[in-house]
């Protein structure tokens, strides 16, 4: 499952989705790195940036660099009614349904020559319209599961009413249009409904798209804070993008792109800032390889194990797996060589039950 994992861009018509994912997709990796090359349509591949590579390949004179990559599907087709099936309404549903995270794009500048389909700019009716859709959705599927919990109480069995008195909870939530994640479910009541997928228990990050000159400082712009405020009470992150501004960085050279940066008062680009926040929704980290052959980022959920993390690279690393040979990258950078780290005692050899942490740099001892 590694690099498979895929956030859904949703948003209603107009605010911009299509140019970000068309940047996203522009800026694209070279499918052929990876396990997935056939690529549909919608499916943007991007490098996850990782800044640490380019230190590893010239401590190690690596040949070439591979970072880790992460998938962003272009969900179209939200309007209000979608889950009635207006506009591509059931598509739209079974698309959001696959991916494991949710980047809702809203918009948060004026432009008298793109209109909106709602006749004004107000992002947090517009998330309100998604949720309410997604809502509806959900309330199908957790009136099916009720209908079945029901017949089940006659057979006695002690989890049966604590599952209804979990659907009973987040039917009522999800009729006063309350997404099951800012429901405060408890770790019980989300066991019973794990298995339902249900659409808005799916992580959220909000996209809020500005206009070019507020790409580096948005401080002041309402719309933007409003959503701020409004993500805070999920604990979910903003990222603050001008979409028309990535589709342009997307289009050049990366020496240029840095100038164009540096001219705009900003560090990196939004998509880099999208990418990484993307990454952390999804619960992923990287563990890094280093050689003469090649410096590369492995992509692994946290709280993998070195095993199974060793599987990523080969099955064999997994079954014959003796230990992992590990030094914290920076460590390894701090002492300037594997070697040098090795004599401060800063190399460790773990074993099955290490838990590893992001960064690592690691060489797999195995047997087969």
């Amino acid at each position: 499952m590694s690099t498979n994992l895929e956030v859904g861009i949703v948003g209603l018509p107009n605010v911009g989705k299509s140019t970000l994912f068309n940047a996203i997709t522009k800026a694209g990796a070279e499918a052929a790195n990876y396990p997935f090359c056939t690529i549909e349509p919608n499916v943007g591949v991007v490098d996850v940036p990782d800044e640490r590579l380019q230190v590893l390949s010239d401590m190690f004179h690596s040949k070439k660099i591979v970072p880790a990559a992460m998938r962003f599907v272009d969900i179209a087709g939200l309007v209000k009614g979608a889950s009635k099936g207006e506009g591509l309404g059931n598509k739209f549903l079974a698309h959001i349904r696959e991916v494991d995270a949710i980047a809702q794009v809203v918009r948060c500048f004026e432009d008298g020559n793109i209109t909106h389909v709602e006749g004004s700019i107000d992002p947090l009716r517009d998330i309100e319209i998604i949720n309410t859709e997604l809502c509806l959705a959900d309330m199908e599927t957790v009136e099916k599961r009720m209908e079945r919990i029901v017949k089940l109480l006659k057979t006695g069995d002690k989890k049966v009413p604590l599952e209804k008195a979990a659907l009973e909870k987040v039917l009522a939530g999800l009729g006063e249009a309350v997404p099951a994640r800012r429901q405060g479910l408890t770790d019980e009541e989300k066991e019973f409904l794990q298995e339902l997928h249900l659409l808005t228990m799916k992580p959220v990050l909000y996209v809020t798209n500005v206009a070019e000159e507020e790409a580096g400082d948005a401080s002041g712009n309402q719309h933007v804070e409003a959503v701020r405020k409004y993500a805070e009470e999920e604990g979910a992150e903003v990222i603050v993008i001008s979409a028309k501004m990535e589709s342009e960085i997307a289009e050049l050279p990366a020496d240029e792109a840095k100038e164009f940066l540096e001219m705009a008062g900003l560090q990196e680009a939004g998509l880099d800032r999208l990418i990484k926040a993307g990454f952390k929704l999804l619960g992923l980290m990287t563990y890094l390889t280093a050689g003469e052959m090649e410096s590369r980022a492995w992509t692994i959920t946290c709280g993998t194990k070195a095993p199974q993390a060793a599987g990523k690279i080969h099955t064999d690393f997994e079954r014959g797996f003796i230990r992992a040979e590990i030094v914290s990258f920076n460590d390894l950078v701090a002492c300037g060589s594997k070697a040098a780290a090795r004599e401060k005692g800063l190399v460790r050899l773990e074993g099955k039950d290490y838990v590893m942490q992001d960064g690592d740099v690691v060489e797999f001892r195995f047997n087969v």
